[in-house]
């Protein structure tokens, strides 16, 4: 008989509670938001995040499904992930899952943006109750600054938040990844117009990516950067 799988920290008791919490905190927050809408799901696809009240986005706990997270988490593990780049860490879902792979792969840190100042405190409270503090820089302010001075070499980045600066974010990126770097993008089907420029781009391969879109949650365009 082969010996048992070690278990891994998205197991841990801890890390599964929290998870459980911001899931559920999750579901009610984008059904509050939908409920606000007119014709929700047209307005969305049509106007992006411009749709909805900045206030709803400023205090809602907008993340990852559980699904989306274990992709993240696996894929992380896969390509031995050490230095990860989240953009747009809000209450910290995403960030909980990418720490979960760093820690296992041996080590490393996740280094996250949050514009809201509520959302980045409860990130860093939500990741100290899961025990992940210490695989975790979570940084307060415009992303186009706090992750402007990330040191090389980037294995793998997640865009997730304001769309209309995934380019921008990118951009600033690319310089510091790593052959063989995954960029995973959400919304891509959520926000399908706001975010068709991106997907556009990371199809042509004209900046150094091979990129497929994941029909996975809001969507998923999962980029390799081959340099």
């Amino acid at each position: 008989m082969p010996p048992a799988a070690a278990p891994t920290t998205i197991e841990d008791p801890r890390v599964k509670s929290v998870l459980r919490r911001l899931h559920r905190a999750t579901w009610g927050d984008l059904s509050r938001i939908l409920a606000s809408l007119p014709q929700a799901g047209r307005a969305l696809a049509r106007d992006g995040m411009r749709a909805v009240e900045p206030a709803l986005f400023a205090s809602s706990c907008l993340g990852l499904s559980p699904e989306q997270g274990r992709l993240l988490y696996i894929t992380a593990r896969a390509i031995g992930a050490k230095r990860i780049v989240e953009f747009g860490t809000s209450f910290g879902i995403s960030t909980i899952y990418l720490a979960a792979a760093v820690r296992d792969n041996g080590g490393g840190l996740v280094i996250g943006s949050e514009s809201e100042a509520d959302k980045c405190q409860g990130a860093r409270a939500n990741l100290a109750e899961a025990g992940l503090s210490d695989y975790v820089d979570v940084r307060l302010g415009d992303a186009r600054q706090t992750l402007a001075d990330i040191a090389s070499p980037v294995d793998f980045v997640l865009l997730d938040g304001w769309k209309e600066l995934y380019l921008p974010i990118l951009d600033l990126l690319i310089p510091k990844l790593r052959q063989g770097a995954v960029v995973l993008a959400d919304d891509v089907f959520r926000f399908r117009r706001a975010l068709a420029p991106y997907v556009e781009l990371m199809q042509s391969g004209r900046n150094g990516f091979h990129s497929t879109s994941v029909r996975i949650g809001g969507g998923f365009e999962f980029s390799v950067y081959n340099g």
